[in-house]
């Protein structure tokens, strides 16, 4: 426990919003999109911590800085940001997680802490293949999977 929560403080999170946002830049720009500044500040705030973000406490940190910023306009930017796969939708929370892999095509599943809203992406490509096996045998289609898996992390036990 006490290796974890060394690890956390040395955790350089401004690193990990500058790789996202410029991840960001170059995948919109391989696309032939736009990551425009609002899209830019929009996924600067779902990256703003570990956990995930509801689009109206995004609208509110945007305050006075993006005062034509609207619900309609939050939701916009974040289903681009989603469509580029730069942000995840939990919907068990009905809220947005920044992608830490968005260049790689996978099927999101996350570990999401009950107590601090933590929320941990993995990646176990024999979910994905087993939830896909057993779809095809009962004549299902998959369009979509998210794997959400509720709980507590290390740190609140």
């Amino acid at each position: 426990m006490a290796a974890e929560r060394t690890t956390a403080r040395r955790h350089d999170h401004h690193h990990c919003v500058q790789q996202a946002l410029v991840s960001a830049e170059g995948l919109c720009a391989d696309n032939g999109r736009r990551l425009t500044a609002l899209r830019r500040r929009v996924l600067r705030e779902v990256w703003r911590g570990h956990d995930a973000v509801k689009a109206y406490d995004i609208l509110e940190r945007l305050g006075d800085a993006e005062r034509a910023a609207k619900p309609p306009t939050v939701y916009r930017a974040l289903q681009f940001l989603q469509e580029q796969g730069l942000v995840h939708r939990l919907e068990s929370l009905n809220a947005f997680v920044g992608c830490a892999e968005p260049h790689r095509s996978h099927q999101g599943q996350f570990l999401i802490c009950r107590q601090c809203g933590a929320v941990h992406e993995i990646h176990v490509p024999q979910i994905a293949t087993a939830v896909n096996r057993l779809a095809q045998q009962e004549g299902f289609k998959v369009e979509r999977q998210m794997v959400e898996v509720l709980g507590t992390c290390q740190r609140c036990r």
